[in-house]
């Protein structure tokens, strides 16, 4: 390869009165090397030019039988990578390198000139990042495109990643996916650097940004330092904002997925056999080895993982359930009305009585599901009825006089007087004892035995509830009809 800058100083050096023996050895190249440079340049001074230029003698390359179909991928993924070109001709039966594949990429495409930027560069186990990339991706299976949200976490040092496909932004989705994160990569770095998502940052104040109590939370049980960008600086988080370019560019171009299962199942292929192993653009390493170097300084992982599961309370319905998301997750009978602690995980809802009892497990429903319930449906059993002559001998409780009414009351009503007797009682419900005695006394002096006539007469002349004592409104007349 020709060196503008070597030849250079031989020529001038020579032309100082060096040898070609001490221009040898203080530059490192053989004497014939010398001889030839000064022999060209020489040469080049003292031979007039031709007019007619020489053409550049064409090679054959290994690359021509699939220039074509380069062609169509670049028509049709416009900003595919090299390495996903690679892989394509490779399939095909392409035995050349990726570098020839890269130098005739760059000469078939324009390039655009940017602006530069530095990037801060971390001790090993120092940072890492994270944030989330919505895409809009065609499925083969259904036809349809749907918009997928991908999450990204990356180590600073080393650039290894984590990328997997989530259902929401939502914080409850973050902290599991930087669990899992976390376990990908076995160990957790002393700082994490997000942008101003509210699932970390509340506000800011003062030039400072207020993380979330439940963020800081969750950085305190894995022993990291939450960091955030400041606003209207994305470019201080190039480093997990450049890792979603190139997967725009070497996953998601020039690839098919079937459908969301599809393409987690490709991304996670793609992970450890193509990002995990390439050669980075900075670093010039491939992420796999600088990790190898990264891990021993990372934390250690905690014995038991932060408790990312949401904790409500419902109340269990008239169906024996509780609601959530639309669905009706079953409960025992025996809590209908109440309402009760509900711990939802990812996987599965959990119901607790108020004292802490686990009451049900279900898994969460899954998506557009038909069934609206989720567990066993117990049975309805038709409401008992309380024995008549357990409702005779709590009346009587109310007081002495009571049997000679329950008497009288069997006396003129032979077919209705369970029912009179019945009401009768659950007028207790809303009335005091005292005062529902002073009615019946008033029915038995002017022989009324029509417990709604009673009760109507509550209604008229008490207080509900035990508020106070019965007392009587003046009347014109004596009737107790009236």
């Amino acid at each position: 390869m020709k060196n503008e800058s070597l030849e250079n100083t031989v020529i001038t050096l020579h032309g100082q009165g060096w040898s070609i023996r001490r221009l040898s050895k203080e530059l490192g190249i053989s004497r014939e090397r010398v001889r030839r440079l000064l022999v060209e340049n020489s040469a080049l001074r003292t031979t007039t030019q031709s007019e007619q230029i020489k053409p550049k003698k064409k090679y054959p390359s290994k690359l021509d039988p699939y220039k074509a179909f380069i062609g169509e991928l670049l028509e049709k993924y416009n900003n595919i990578t090299g390495q996903r070109v690679y892989e394509h001709i490779k399939q095909r039966g392409f035995d050349g390198g990726i570098t020839i594949v890269g130098d005739y990429l760059q000469s078939v495409r324009k390039v655009v000139v940017k602006t530069p930027v530095h990037m801060v560069e971390t001790d090993p186990g120092q940072r890492g990042a994270h944030d989330w990339s919505d895409y809009n991706i065609p499925f083969t299976l259904s036809g349809k495109t749907e918009q997928v949200t991908f999450f990204s976490y990356i180590l600073g040092y080393s650039r290894r990643q984590y990328i997997e496909v989530v259902d929401d932004k939502k914080q409850q989705t973050l902290f599991q996916s930087l669990i899992n994160a976390f376990i990908y990569l076995d160990g957790v770095p002393k700082e994490i650097k997000s942008d101003n998502q509210k699932a970390c940052v509340d506000r800011w104040e003062a030039g400072r940004p207020v993380f979330n109590a439940k963020y800081l939370e969750f950085a305190t049980h894995y022993r990291f330092r939450p960091l955030t960008i400041h606003p209207g600086k994305p470019t201080e988080n190039l480093k997990v904002e450049r890792p979603f370019y190139y997967l725009e560019r070497s996953f998601l171009n020039g690839r098919e997925f079937r459908d969301v299962d599809d393409l987690k199942q490709q991304l996670q292929r793609w992970l450890e056999s193509v990002n995990d192993l390439r050669k980075h653009g900075t670093t010039k390493k491939r992420p796999i080895d600088m990790y190898i170097h990264e891990h021993p300084f990372l934390q250690s992982l905690p014995v038991n993982h932060f408790d990312t599961s949401l904790v409500v309370h419902l109340i269990v319905n008239h169906e024996s359930c509780v609601q959530w998301k639309g669905y009706q997750y079953v409960v025992s009978q025996n809590y209908m009305y109440e309402v009760c602690p509900v711990r939802i995980t990812d996987q599965y809802l959990m119901v607790y009585s108020s004292n802490g009892e686990l009451l049900a497990t279900h898994p969460l429903a899954e998506k557009d599901r038909k069934e609206r319930y989720v567990g066993v449906v117990e049975k309805v059993r038709k409401k008992p009825d309380l024995l008549i002559t357990d409702v005779i001998a709590r009346l009587e409780n109310f007081s002495p006089e009571m049997s000679e009414y329950i008497k009288q009351i069997k006396r003129h009503k032979p077919v209705s007087w369970r029912y009179h007797l019945r009401n009768l009682l659950a007028m207790k419900v809303n009335y005091r004892i005292d005062d529902i005695m002073v009615a019946v006394r008033r029915a038995l002096q002017y022989r009324v035995f029509e417990s709604g006539t009673i009760e109507g007469f509550l209604v008229n002349n008490s207080e509900p509830r035990y508020s106070i004592k019965l007392s009587f409104k003046p009347k014109n007349n004596n009737s107790y009809e009236q």
